[in-house]
């Protein structure tokens, strides 16, 4: 089991999701976001390049960026994005 922590920018995303995402959207990303307490590696997760221990799910229209340390069994949540037009642009 992890333990699941926020980033101060992930839990704004949080709010701001919560108040203009649909309700079912929200619950569902946020029923996969305490699911990676059981599992941090989740059918469908993406490594992110060039961010050391960085991964990504996607739960329908968003996207949750986080970064798993192994060694103290913690998830860090960094980001909870709606994916867009450049959501991925350098």
């Amino acid at each position: 089991m992890y333990t699941l922590r926020s980033a101060p920018s992930a839990q704004r995303d949080i709010a701001t999701l919560k108040q203009r995402a649909p309700k079912d959207d929200f619950e569902r990303l946020n029923k996969a976001i305490r699911g990676l307490a059981e599992e941090p590696r989740p059918q469908g997760v993406m490594k992110i390049k060039g961010y050391d221990g960085g991964y990504r799910i996607r739960v329908g229209n968003y996207r949750v960026v986080y970064r798993i340390y192994d060694d103290a069994n913690k998830v860090v949540i960094s980001h909870v994005l709606r994916r867009n037009e450049t959501t991925y642009r350098a």
